[in-house]
């Protein structure tokens, strides 16, 4: 079953249709340095680990030495059922607040508001651990020896070490296509391979091994946020959900013995391979569990079938067919120098053989020193190949853990260790879940915000129960906080940040810069009533404007600033991620909006400082966005995270503190934005580019709006070539850079490239590719 040699190549996609004469002088110049995750030893805390995930199913892996733990997250394993998300009693305690508003009566206002709040949201929970026990001769490993790595080109974790004369190695990735979390452990010699398996979690379970080679883990969910402590009748039924554990050892050698009804043994095995697939009840946000046909064990019985006849060879070449095929769409380049960056050969991955994995161990020199170690040095080396790898990082995550047909990427992506983690794992509609998806688009993964839109679409279902009944208004709302149940109503708590009815609003804008960016007009509703109302609606509403200190008014009156370095900057919305602050339009706005940044201080979490990196970015101040990219460069002590505000854990999840994933996400699209800039009709090349930090670089795949694909080239800080195309479209583009303005005539099919002074120099019909 292992025998055979095969080589996967990685497959061409559009940025691929584009070549520059200078970086690509060296094998386009893209894989000169690895993208890879290292550490020099075990995880000694979660964030130490390393994710992995295809969507719906996820796994945080320690590196264990004689102990290993896979620790599991499935999207849909949330506390609850469906709720009531409306308040009869809402529009009298309204009309409270609205009077006091109209009176200036603020103060007496927000407190009378916090009869308006409701309850809390559910919460994200786990799935469990599977845990590997080693006999005690591999305490004794060759500490020099180990090696733990996270591969961002294929998605695959690997973890490697020497007992005496043994080298032993586990590889682990997460198939979408075979929605299958996959481990293969293998060892040096052949017999060497031996350890005990089994399934545990926090959550309510029961597991027991069927036949000689499964594990099977059934548990449950409580039907209420907190469990009740005396009656167990009062808790009613919430999501249930199965694991199973399907283990197999080398032909050739190798015995698996069944302990306690519950482990499974394996002794002197060449290798042994994991396979875990998972189900839950969950059948969408409107049936309750009790009502639901969906039986989780029978489904994962199911997709244990469906792989039945494929060996781990099949589901490792399945599985670097369906990534790479995302994350290959775009490539970053930076480098502080003026020396040409040197190349590799592009990725070839060949079957790896049982005794023989060193293909996959060839380290680049950013291998040889751990990642966490590389960010601690950050503050004085400032290397470019980190920002390179945190740009890529956040894009691995999103395809990780947000893929059509999953759940929408919570406040950890799927990560998640605790049954009651931090602010729930929920979906906050206040920034946090807008920021998951800021890098969907310009960073080329549009497929990746499908859960989003579909998570929407139930919003605006139980919204419009709230909008009715809360508010007596038309159409629909959602607040702060949200969860699977697509929550509507606002949160409990003070109404300074509990009652948020803005959440719907935001998330609606994402419709409409899929529309920019793809040119889709699905719907023909020009004309429609609606379409009227919101154009009559539109000079209604209160202008941006500037307060008497200068900076951006953050409220309809002019108060006094309470808190001046606060970390959220709502006010500035109109800036990034929004069009109506622009350097070219709005140059008072623009300076007014510099004061409020300036105002605001660096100091925030980790996404507050990635919004304000973006937000330099747009007003083309390459400086201070740069300033913030230092500063997310901070190495978090997981032990006295407290003393930390934003910063990176050693496996590059931002903090808050603790961990939030939005921040990973903020940073690709941020980074993005600092390069390209677009409206559908404007193409900005290199607006806030740190020409003295990045002399030299290139990336190729962004997206810009207006369905245009996007290479840039620069070199010594100047831009040196650039490549566009758009695939479908035909369009006209004003291309800016440094004061010169051009205009481009785009046809679909053909690609332009543009040399520093922004002549187009070619133009070509891009070659029969593979893309999306």
């Amino acid at each position: 079953m292992e025998d055979e040699e095969w080589v996967l190549v990685r497959r061409t996609t559009e940025k691929d249709w584009w070549s520059s004469s200078f970086m690509d002088d060296d094998d386009n110049g893209e894989n000169s340095r690895s993208l890879k995750i290292t550490f020099n030893g075990p995880a000694k805390h979660w964030t130490d680990a390393i994710p992995i995930g295809n969507g719906r199913l996820g796994a945080m892996i320690w590196g264990g030495v004689a102990l290993e733990t896979l620790q599991l997250n499935e999207d849909t394993l949330w506390t609850g059922t469906p709720g009531n998300y409306t308040n009869p009693h809402a529009p009298e305690a309204l009309s409270v607040v609205r009077k006091l508003v109209d009176n200036g009566q603020y103060a007496d206002a927000t407190t009378a508001a916090e009869k308006l709040s409701h309850a809390p949201s559910d919460v994200y929970q786990l799935l469990g651990d599977i845990k590997l026990e080693f006999d005690k001769s591999h305490l004794k490993y060759v500490e020099k020896s180990y090696h733990r790595e996270l591969d961002l080109d294929t998605a695959t974790a690997r973890v490697k070490y020497s007992v005496g004369d043994v080298e032993y190695t586990r590889e682990y990735f997460a198939s979408n296509p075979n929605q299958v979390i996959a481990t293969k452990i293998s060892g040096s010699k052949s017999g060497s391979v031996s350890f005990t398996v089994y399934l545990d979690s926090k959550m309510h379970h029961y597991s027991y091994v069927k036949g000689e080679n499964q594990i099977i883990m059934e548990g449950s969910c409580s039907g209420k946020r907190i469990p009740p402590k005396l009656n167990a009748e009062d808790n009613p039924k919430g999501i249930q959900f199965t694991a199973i554990l399907n283990l197999q050892i080398s032909n050739s050698r190798g015995v698996v013995h069944v302990l306690d009804g519950r482990k499974l043994k394996v002794e002197g095995s060449d290798w042994a391979t994991l396979l875990l697939v998972s189900s839950s009840s969950f059948d969408g946000p409107f049936t309750k569990p009790i009502d639901s046909k969906k039986d989780p064990t029978s489904d994962s019985l199911s997709a244990l079938k469906s792989i039945n006849n494929l060996s781990y060879t099949d589901l490792y070449a399945h599985h670097l067919d369906d990534y790479p095929s995302l994350f290959h769409r775009v490539s970053l380049q930076l480098s502080k120098s003026s020396k040409r960056v040197s190349g590799k050969e592009p990725l070839h991955m060949k079957k790896h053989m049982a005794n023989n994995n060193d293909l996959f161990f060839k380290r680049s020199e950013d291998d040889t020193v751990s990642t966490a170690e590389r960010v601690k040095s950050f503050k004085t080396d400032e290397d470019p190949s980190l920002v390179e790898l945190l740009f890529q990082y956040g894009r691995y995550l999103l395809i990780s853990c947000s893929r059509p047909g999953t759940q929408v990427a919570n406040l950890q992506g799927i990560w998640n260790r605790d049954i009651d983690p931090p602010w729930d794992g929920a979906q906050h509609l206040n920034i946090n879940l807008q920021m998951n998806y800021w890098p969907a688009l310009s960073c080329n993964l549009k497929e990746c915000q499908d859960p989003l839109f579909e998570y929407i679409n139930s919003l605006s279902i139980n919204g419009s129960k709230t909008a009715k009944v809360n508010y007596e208004a038309k159409g629909w709302v959602a607040h702060q906080v949200s969860d699977i149940w697509a929550k509507t109503s606002p949160d409990r708590g003070q109404a300074v940040w509990a009652l948020w009815p803005m959440g719907g609003a935001w998330l609606c804008t994402h419709f409409w810069e899929h529309y920019t960016y793809t040119m889709d007009k699905i719907l023909g509703k020009n004309e429609d009533e609606i379409v009227q109302k919101v154009r009559e609606a539109q000079p209604r509403l209160l202008p941006t404007r500037i307060a008497r200190d200068g900076s951006i008014m953050e409220w309809a009156v002019d108060f006094e600033d309470p808190e001046i370095h606060h970390r959220h900057v709502s006010h500035l919305f109109g800036l990034f991620p929004g069009h109506t602050i622009t350097v070219e339009k709005t140059p008072d706005l623009c300076k007014a909006a510099d004061y409020t940044l300036y105002k605001r201080g660096e100091e925030g979490p980790g996404w507050s400082t990635t919004w304000k990196t973006a937000l330099w970015a747009r007003l083309h101040n390459s400086e201070h966005a740069y300033r913030m990219v230092k500063h997310l460069f901070d190495l978090v002590d997981p032990d006295h995270e407290s003393n930390y505000e934003g910063g990176l854990y050693g496996n590059l999840f931002t903090s808050h503190p603790p961990f939030q994933i939005d921040a990973n996400f903020g940073f690709s699209a941020a980074i993005a934005e600092m390069l390209v800039q677009s409206t559908v009709k404007d193409l900005y090349l290199l607006p806030a580019l740190p020409r003295y930090k990045w002399a030299n670089g290139c990336v190729k795949g962004l997206k810009a709006r207006g369905g245009v694909t996007v290479n840039v080239c620069w070199k010594e800080g100047d831009l040196h070539e650039v490549g566009l195309w758009s695939k479908e479209h035909h369009s006209i583009k004003r291309l800016h850079y440094r004061g010169t303005t051009v205009s481009a005539n785009l046809s679909p099919g053909r690609v332009y490239t543009f040399n520093r002074q922004l002549r187009c120099i070619k133009t070509y019909s891009h070659p029969s590719a593979t893309s999306y």
